[in-house]
């Protein structure tokens, strides 16, 4: 029996110690195969512990990624995101609204009234020559040289981590579903990802008071297949529940918060759920305001999240197992990297 990482409003979040697919007996890895299969179907997020990448890399990757955002922005403006295509860059606060629109003049209007309040900075694979990584430059000689010591290596070491788990997850998913352990292999392989660093600057808190509908991140599913989430401890992350309220995905210590994206819902035909979430207001605490803090502002708040997609080249339809005639397909078969392009045009 799994336990619980969030259980709230009909919504049940499990949490599931991945060891036990990657170095379990046989009967250890079908039941947590399934596990992760049930909180996909049902939820469409799971909690996973004792994944293979150490807790000091992931401390190690925020600090690196704290740095980049202590750049100054003229920096950072210059590695600005340039394109859906190419999705790799910097984002300055404002400039992304994240939602269910599909309309580009739509999510425009609501960029306009409740700007989301991050930025980020993407990166994808390194062998793409067609759309290359807009790196920092780490020369010694530059001023805040020593705020992104290492940063090129640090962060395509995580993303190679990150393709990695990828492949595991996908591989679980299938032996949940009773397909060869496999399946997924030649669908992952050219590692069509991006690895996104998030941060959310320090806010007054009057500001959600002020604008009701004010946001961190917009209620959004994501894209591609799935997304592995790390946050930092400050919390704001919600899931939608079945009836249709958010409910609190608290950040648990050791672990690592995955959710399905639309194109696997799709590629599943609906039977895994790709589901809305959001970045608001964090929790309030009692110890807000001291140790320096003023009390009247949120700290920061930073993430990873880690995009995986189907390899931009392949063609996505219905999973065999998951229809029984071609009647009962609910999406006809889509391009994965057309797909994914046109979802992010309407977002930037």
């Amino acid at each position: 029996m799994e336990k619980a990482a969030v259980q709230q409003d009909g919504l049940l979040i499990p949490l599931i110690d991945f060891s036990k697919f990657l170095n379990g007996s046989p009967s250890q890895k079908l039941e947590t195969a399934k596990a992760i299969l049930a909180g996909f179907q049902t939820a469409g997020f799971i909690y996973l512990s004792n994944i293979p990448i150490s807790p000091s890399t992931v401390a190690h990757a925020f600090e690196t990624s704290a740095g980049f955002f202590r750049l100054p922005d003229s920096v950072k403006e210059s590695l600005a995101w340039t394109t859906p295509k190419a999705n790799r860059g910097y984002s300055s606060p404002g400039r992304e609204k994240v939602t269910q629109l599909t309309s580009a003049a739509d999510v425009s209007a609501l960029r306009s009234s409740v700007p989301d309040i991050k930025e980020s900075f993407e990166i994808g694979r390194e062998d793409e020559p067609a759309h290359p990584n807009r790196w920092p430059s780490e020369a010694g000689s530059l001023p805040h040289s020593s705020e992104i010591a290492g940063f090129r290596q640090t962060m395509t070491s995580f993303f190679d981590a990150l393709s990695a788990l990828h492949t595991s997850l996908m591989r679980a998913i299938a032996v949940g579903m009773g397909l060869p352990k496999t399946h997924f292999d030649r669908f992952v392989c050219d590692r069509d990802n991006t690895l996104r660093l998030l941060h959310y600057p320090a806010v007054r808190k009057d500001v959600f008071k002020i604008n009701p509908g004010q946001v961190r991140a917009g209620a959004h599913s994501d894209y591609g297949s799935v997304t592995f989430l790390f946050q930092d401890a400050r919390g704001g992350l919600q899931v939608q529940s079945p009836g249709g309220g958010f409910v609190d995905a608290a950040p648990i210590e050791g672990t690592c918060v995955v959710n399905a994206g639309d194109l696997l819902a799709r590629w599943s035909n609906d039977t895994i759920k790709s589901t809305v979430h959001r970045v608001v207001e964090p929790p309030r605490r009692e110890e807000d305001g001291q140790n320096g803090e003023d009390g009247e502002v949120y700290p920061a708040r930073y993430s990873i999240a880690y995009f995986c997609n189907p390899n931009f080249k392949d063609y996505i339809e219905a999973i065999p197992g998951t229809y029984a005639t071609e009647a009962d397909k609910k999406y006809e078969g889509i391009n994965s990297g057309k797909y994914l392009v046109q979802r992010l045009k309407a977002t930037y």
